[in-house]
């Protein structure tokens, strides 16, 4: 049985990653970071034998490390890194930003990822799969950012870009791979209800891009629908 760790499952489409993933026979250790007020995530758990619901606050490092040694001897397919943080304010802008939620949005949208990969890379070097995945943005494009603004959570989305591609290159010879995935304007706490898509179609389409990935496509930033973005 293939085995999925996943951040920030308790809504949205951490939440549809479990739905999926489990529907389909994989092993899945869920992250969130109050399992107790998850309840779908606890209703999903109680259907499905074959998820695993961990507390997790990935703005932690002590937390990651512990369950890096709970999970020490698990071989891990994917590790998915999808607890994000929009951070700023919709009136952000210059000469009024927030620094300490900048600091925040850091933490949790570029660090975290880089220290789970730190304590995972060992379980996921022993699975089949070989796979180390994080959800970005378009936003976190710098070609493609024609409106400025949001710069929070702009540059730690692209901070996380250049970690990722960075992993792809330190884990080469480990034959762990990269993707930065995109998943499109989603349909939820954070896209608004007139996104363009729902979850399940993102996820459908994000987990079809992990499906065909190959080594050699290390390190590349595709969205959704399978199509290349740039940097």
């Amino acid at each position: 049985m293939p085995t999925l760790l996943i951040t920030g499952t308790n809504r949205g489409l951490g939440l549809e990653f479990v739905r999926q993933y489990a529907k389909d026979n994989w092993q899945v250790h869920a992250c969130c970071r109050e399992p107790d007020k998850a309840r779908e995530l606890r209703q999903l758990a109680s259907q499905y034998k074959n998820i695993g619901v961990h507390e997790l606050d990935v703005a932690d490092h002590k937390q990651i490390e512990a369950l890096g040694k709970k999970l020490r001897d698990t071989p891990i397919d994917i590790v998915l890194n999808n607890a994000g943080v929009y951070a700023g304010n919709s009136d952000e802008s210059f000469g009024t930003l927030n620094y300490q939620a900048w600091n925040h949005a850091f933490r949790i949208n570029t660090m975290a990822a880089a220290r789970m990969a730190e304590v995972f890379a060992e379980q996921v070097a022993h699975s089949d799969k070989r796979l180390i995945a994080a959800l970005s943005s378009l936003m976190g494009s710098m070609a493609d950012n024609g409106s400025g603004g949001s710069y929070l959570y702009r540059s730690s989305k692209a901070a996380l870009n250049a970690v990722m591609v960075s992993l792809a290159r330190g884990l080469k010879g480990r034959r762990i791979g990269t993707l930065v995935l995109h998943p499109g304007w989603v349909k939820t706490d954070m896209g608004g209800p007139n996104a363009e898509i729902t979850t399940e179609v993102s996820v459908r389409g994000m987990r079809r891009v992990m499906e065909e990935f190959a080594l050699k496509d290390s390190g590349r930033f595709i969205a959704y629908d399978g199509k290349e973005l740039p940097w």
